[in-house]
């Protein structure tokens, strides 16, 4: 669209002025036009060159104005003040400090400037008014004060009481809780003495108290940083780990919840409003560090629990990798390497079934994997990754020992984590001499627990095809005979689980297979005979996941393991386990052939024969027909509810990559718009939301894609009931950006209508999100199917104030490109466009006179809209023209009723009463009456 140049005024760019009376005007005139930013700009220029004290003032007060505009109630106070040191008695001043005082919950300050505005203009209603009002408020807040006060005294003496009965106690520990989430309430406990008696509450020892008083101390610690400062240092950094190192899930899940909320207050991480004034600027960067020392600690200490060591790994995975790769400061990271690399790497190698190790849950090793993962991806050169690398190299050849078979392991087992995690690490560390033939070595042990590492060494480092092709000449025989001769089935299925992953080596290359024809069908048909087995246990169970990820690469696993539904449903049961979403994923994703695959172009396939080149091949049972069997077999088997239920999973252990691949499924499931409606049914709609808004680049995109496929075709309210609605808007609007594919595009367009068509709010939200412009853009699309959708948009959008402003500015063809779509071929543009211009012209009257002037041709246009055979795009072309004739204008009016229109109008109108045409019988009757109304047609009459 053209663009405006701007005149007038404000032409004169504010970098030219220096005069301080002509800025301070320049910002009044833009404070007076809306642009509250530009107003600011101006003024702050303007305080820096004035030096006249009274002008100055003047200048201050205006820009309070602007602060309170903006709702920066901070600033506005500040301004305001700085006006009323010169003068004591600027009323405006004073009364502009009020409102900000007001807003910041300074009631009783607030109280003494308007009193001080209603002594000095004592009959202003406006003053006498907010002085009683304000008033009141405080004697309210008073009254609440006290009774707060008395309240919590109440509370800690019934949980403080031995004697007291338990439901007592309960009621009383979750109104403290509740009261200590709000601002006020929280600021009620900790003046009241409430740190040592919540204290008192954590030497109990009782479970229910030490919860209830870790909750307390988080709400009192969100959102205000100098009552946070307060609390660590009355109840200690040291404490706070003790009690998170106890051996109860919860009590260090609650303890692991008041680290993050004293970590979001004290680095500014926690956004929310909490209406009051900023906390006083404090240093925290002692308190932080000293809080990721303790952690640190914590990660391999003996006297922390399993569920202790979770909770510090997870607060360290969260906090310490930095969330924005554009912020440079990365010293947390650098920090956490140096001093606790080779802690996390301890954590890695320990083996459970060997005495003397760290007490672990099952996901503590793979939360280290995936700390160690997030510390190596947030390095930012080479001599940084060097450093990483030449500490876990030195740790684990620190660990080898000839003559001590548990240090080796370890050694071997640290590596596992390494290349579960930052994988680049782990394999160049396994491409050193000796590591690989110490695996080797460890799997003809005679130890059990010996085997069983080496095992899963070897599966872990067998990811990328050169060191498969190695362990395939080296390793396939030892596996193999592990796998024939142990009578422990932990172990069989490890060496089973890396024979598997060895067959896969050639992804679902037809022609790359790396054992016999059969072999990886056998492979699987045990996996899933394990993973049926209900009476083994869990962990053994997961182990044949990971071969079915492996193997359903082949074509013919896949269909055997769709066509097994007790073996589906088995997987889908075993996927609540947080520690195996990733092996489920990446079955689900082979299954339905989810997976990128690059075109391959026949001049290319030729070029490579040519030359003797390898040209993957595709399986037959990979062609589409087959995915659709698989796909429908999975839905059946209940696959949508085992989603929903992983997309739930605690965010450390759902990875981006996992995220990325749970999308992938979804949108692979939502393809044929029949089972679209049994996604919504089972919660997909909603799970797809989160997978929308987080994650990899190309995660959301396809997330966002399916969520597109199911707003098109579904009820939105249906599918995302509640304010769950407004969340898919932001997916949707991305997929309009221009480097999203046609498809995309044309199936968020379709959504965004359906949405936009639902309610005025939703309409609202689209346009925040700025999608106006795009959908506009895609209105001027060559693609027909694009361009339809856009217009269908629009129409739903025209009843916005905003869209309609758009239309009447000037300089572009909006308005123009709208009536000429009404004389298109294309019925649902045609549609779709009078629609639209129909609801404008309603709207905004201006309008009807300035659509007979973007185009000469507008009245051929609109007769033949009034004369379609389509009634419902007649009936849009009729309400134009009545929109016409009550649209003030006179002129237009006549030159309307003095062509061939009136004739058409007369005809219609006539015609005999018909419920298939009546809407468009009525409205040519209501048009008829209108021109009489005008005097431009004479009612007619019979000659007596």
């Amino acid at each position: 669209f053209k663009v405006r140049e701007r005149a007038g005024p404000f032409a004169k760019g504010v970098s030219e002025m220096a005069d301080p009376i002509q800025l301070k005007d320049e910002g009044n005139k833009h404070f007076q036009a809306g642009e509250v930013d530009k107003a600011i700009e101006c003024y702050t220029k303007a305080t820096k060159l004035c030096k006249d004290k009274k002008v100055l003032a003047v200048i201050y007060r205006n820009r309070s104005a602007c602060f309170l505009k903006k709702e920066s109630y901070t600033n506005a106070a500040s301004d305001a003040s700085k006006a009323i040191d010169v003068d004591a008695a600027d009323v405006k001043a004073l009364f502009r400090r009020c409102q900000a005082l007001e807003k910041l919950d300074k009631l009783d300050m607030a109280f003494k400037d308007v009193q001080r505005c209603s002594t000095i203009e004592p009959k202003n209603k406006t003053f006498l008014e907010t002085l009683r009002r304000l008033g009141a408020e405080i004697q309210a807040k008073l009254k609440t004060t006290f009774s707060t006060d008395s309240r919590v005294q109440n509370m800690f003496d019934i949980l403080l009481d031995e004697e007291m009965d338990k439901d007592k106690k309960e009621k009383a520990a979750n109104n403290l809780v509740v009261l200590a989430r709000e601002d006020a309430g929280a600021e009620r406990i900790f003046q009241n003495n409430g740190v040592p008696l919540l204290l008192d509450m954590l030497e109990t020892g009782k479970v229910e108290m030490v919860l209830a008083a870790i909750r307390t101390f988080a709400g009192m610690c969100t959102g205000h940083k100098a009552r946070t400062m307060a609390i660590i240092h009355l109840v200690g950094i040291d404490k706070l780990c003790s009690i998170m190192a106890v051996d109860n899930e919860d009590i260090a899940l609650a303890t692991s919840d008041l680290f993050q909320c004293i970590n979001d207050s004290l680095t500014g991480g926690d956004r929310r409003i909490y209406g009051k004034e900023e906390a006083l600027v404090l240093d925290a960067s002692k308190d932080l560090k000293s809080i990721l020392m303790a952690l640190l600690e914590m990660v391999a200490s003996k006297k922390v629990s399993g569920h202790g060591r979770d909770q510090a790994l997870n607060l360290l995975c969260r906090n310490v990798p930095r969330k924005d790769k554009k912020d440079h400061d990365h010293s947390k990271s650098l920090f956490t390497i140096d001093h606790g690399l080779k802690k996390i790497l301890k954590v890695c190698g320990q083996i459970p079934d060997l005495p003397d190790q760290l007490p672990m849950t099952e996901n503590t090793q793979l939360i280290a994997s995936v700390l160690l993962d997030k510390l190596w991806d947030d390095l930012r050169c080479d001599p940084e990754r060097d450093h990483y690398r030449e500490v876990c190299d030195e740790y684990i050849k620190g660990k080898f020992d000839p003559n001590d078979m548990d240090r080796n392991i370890h050694a071997i087992n640290a590596l596992s984590g390494l290349l579960q995690g930052p994988f680049e690490v782990g394999n160049q560390l396994v491409g050193r001499q000796g590591i690989m033939e110490m695996m080797v070595a460890l799997c003809g042990s005679e130890r059990e627990v010996d085997q069983m590492v080496a095992v899963e060494a070897l599966i872990h480092s067998s990811t990328k095809m050169s060191r498969a092709s190695f362990i395939i000449t080296n390793g396939v025989s030892l596996l193999k005979d592990i796998y024939k001769k142990t009578k422990n089935e932990k172990i069989k299925i490890r060496a089973l689980v890396g024979l598997c992953k060895l067959g896969s080596a050639g992804g679902d290359d037809y022609s790359m297979r790396q054992f016999a024809e059969g072999s990886t069908e056998k492979l699987a048909k045990q996996c899933r005979k394990w993973l049926c087995n209900s009476a083994m246990d869990t962990k053994t169970r997961k182990w044949a996941i990971e071969g079915l990820a492996y193997l359903t690469q082949d074509a013919d696993v896949k269909d055997d393991f769709v066509e097994d539904e007790p073996a589906m449903k088995a997987m889908f049961e075993l996927s609540k386990d947080k520690t195996i979403l990733y092996a489920v994923a990446c079955t689900l994703v082979n299954c339905t052939n989810s997976y990128e695959k690059k075109e391959i172009m026949p001049e290319l396939v030729q070029l490579a024969k040519f030359s003797k080149q390898h040209v993957p091949e595709q399986h037959p049972k990979d062609k589409k027909d087959f995915i659709q069997k698989r796909v429908k077999r999975m839905l059946k088997a209940g696959v949508i509810s085992a989603l929903t239920v992983m997309v739930k999973a605690d965010n450390l252990l759902l990875t981006d990559q996992t995220k990325e691949m749970l999308a992938r499924v979804f949108l692979a499931l939502a393809d044929d718009a029949k089972d679209r409606g049994m996604i919504c049914a089972h919660g997909g709609g909603k799970a797809l939301i989160p997978l929308a808004l987080e994650g990899s680049a190309i995660g959301k995109i396809r997330a966002s894609h399916a969520l597109a496929k199911i707003a098109a075709v579904s009820n939105p309210e249906i599918a995302f009931p509640g304010e769950r609605i407004y969340e898919v808007v932001r997916p949707l609007v991305s997929l309009l950006h221009p480097e999203r594919d046609g498809v995309q595009n044309y199936e968020a367009l379709l959504s965004l209508t359906n949405l936009a068509g639902l309610n005025d709010k939703l309409r609202v939200k689209i346009l925040k999100e700025k999608a106006l412009p795009e959908i506009e853009q895609y209105m001027f699309e060559d693609h027909d199917h694009i361009r339809q959708a856009a217009t269908e948009c629009m129409c739903n959008l025209v009843t916005c104030k905003e869209v309609q402003d758009r239309y009447l500015e000037d300089g572009n063809d909006r308005l123009k490109l709208l009536v000429l779509m009404c004389a298109e071929d294309d019925e649902k543009l045609q549609r779709a466009a009078a629609g639209a211009l129909a609801m404008l012209t309603a709207a905004q009257k201006k309008l009807c006179t300035k659509m007979t002037l973007v185009t000469l041709q507008w009245m051929e246009i609109l007769q033949r809209l009034i004369l379609h055979d389509q009634p419902q795009i007649q009936h849009r072309g009729l309400v134009i023209v009545y929109n016409i004739l009550n649209s003030d204008d006179n002129e237009l009016a006549k030159k309307l009723i003095e062509s061939e229109i009136l004739e058409i109008l007369t005809v219609i109108g006539k015609a005999m009463d018909n419920p298939k045409r009546q809407l468009v019988i009525d409205v040519a009757r209501t048009c008829l009456v209108k021109a009489m109304d005008l005097g431009l047609i004479k009612p007619f009459t019979t000659p007596s």
